[in-house]
């Protein structure tokens, strides 16, 4: 079963990079998907949903064979 949401931490983990390369791509891509709060507080948890998470990987996968071809 796959997860509905996933941490910040486990978005680095499932795209194999570090955080500040996560939080550069979040900041400099615009059709990376955009993480999202639980709360309102400045300590709330942020999440990505998951399938948006795969959904980009996907796209850059289709995008980088493109240019390779």
């Amino acid at each position: 079963m796959q997860p509905i949401r996933v941490t910040y931490n486990q978005a680095c983990e499932l795209l194999s990079i570090k955080r500040d390369a996560l939080r550069q791509l979040v900041q400099k891509d615009p059709a990376f998907p955009k993480p999202y709060k639980q709360g309102s507080t400045r300590q709330a948890p942020v999440y990505f949903d998951y399938a948006d998470l795969v959904a980009w990987h996907n796209n850059q996968k289709a995008t980088n064979s493109e240019m390779e071809a």
